[in-house]
């Protein structure tokens, strides 16, 4: 796929985007969030709403409270990964702002002031959920044309999708229904901003699409686990990358399994063409025990 870049942003200012609404870039950089975490200033009428405070951080909230000069009427959070939840409880406490996420929080410590319901209306945008990358994620159109993607789409990079809290069959449903709609600009939550990104949201569709039909292509000619399938459909290097391909192609084996399309007995993954696993269930089992682990942890890698 064909990703957008830009050169690594000015720290710790408010750096404009169209009128009304500036970033700053948490200085939280990294394999899994490029520059960082995109924080969004909203002018509002009464302040500023703040959509991601960021990562856990004094100076990305001073930075905050600097370009705000502390008027800050909402808090909104796309979804409760530590990178975009961090420094929320920080800056409500600093400022007495509500804080307003998706009514099911994935976070069990935290719990949103302000419960939104898919298509409910906030800072005058509505609230859209999308599932997949985190089953709390949340998306936020304004009536303009403008949404900000956080996650859910980025420029930069695809989105890992990581189980438990990931969900590749909700990640595909949302994709097509960001299909469904006319936006104009995607606000993400790592990267630049994405013109007219219905061609891109396509293609990452497309593209997950793909991976599944190699993933089920490979295991109808030989059972493999999730390591395996890494090694003979990715060239991720880094062991981070790896990791988080690793997440993804358990995501896809989830979805696949639950369409009743591959079968596993916790050893190995094969095509349901076969009644059993060819190899009696014993292939790399030091790799299939460190999928299960991850597994078993889940969360962002």
């Amino acid at each position: 796929m064909a990703f957008l870049t830009e050169p690594d942003p000015k720290r710790g200012v408010a750096l404009p985007i169209v009128p009304g609404i500036s970033r700053i870039v948490a200085n939280n950089p990294s394999l899994m969030t490029y520059h960082g975490t995109n924080t969004y200033l909203i002018e509002a009428a009464d302040g500023f709403v703040v959509l991601d405070p960021g990562p856990d951080d004094d100076d990305h909230l001073k930075d905050i409270l600097t370009a705000t000069q502390g008027r800050v009427s909402a808090i909104l959070l796309s979804h409760t990964h530590p990178d975009h939840l961090g420094a929320t409880a920080a800056l409500k406490a600093r400022t007495g702002a509500a804080t307003c996420a998706f009514h099911l929080s994935a976070n069990p410590a935290f719990a949103p002031d302000v419960l939104l319901m898919d298509g409910e209306t906030v800072a005058g945008m509505t609230a859209i959920h999308t599932p997949g990358h985190a089953s709390d994620h949340l998306c936020f159109a304004r009536s303009d044309g403008l949404v900000f993607s956080a996650d859910h789409v980025m420029s930069w990079s695809s989105s890992i999708v990581s189980p438990p809290g990931g969900d590749m069959a909700a990640y595909v449903a949302s994709l097509r229904l960001m299909l469904s709609r006319d936006d104009q600009l995607y606000l993400p939550g790592h990267g630049p901003p994405l013109m007219n990104p219905r061609p891109y949201v396509k293609e990452l569709l497309n593209h997950r699409l793909k991976r599944e039909q190699a993933i089920l292509q490979t295991l109808r000619k030989a059972p493999h686990t999730t390591w395996d399938l890494v090694d003979r459909l990715y060239s991720k290097s880094h062991p981070w990358l790896r990791r988080a391909a690793e997440r993804n192609v358990v995501a896809h084996l989830l979805k696949m399994q639950a369409e009743g399309l591959v079968l596993n007995d916790g050893e190995c993954w094969w095509s349901n063409e076969a009644s059993s696993c060819p190899h009696g269930g014993m292939l790399s089992s030091a790799r299939t025990s460190e999928t299960q682990l991850q597994l078993s942890k889940g969360g962002r890698p």
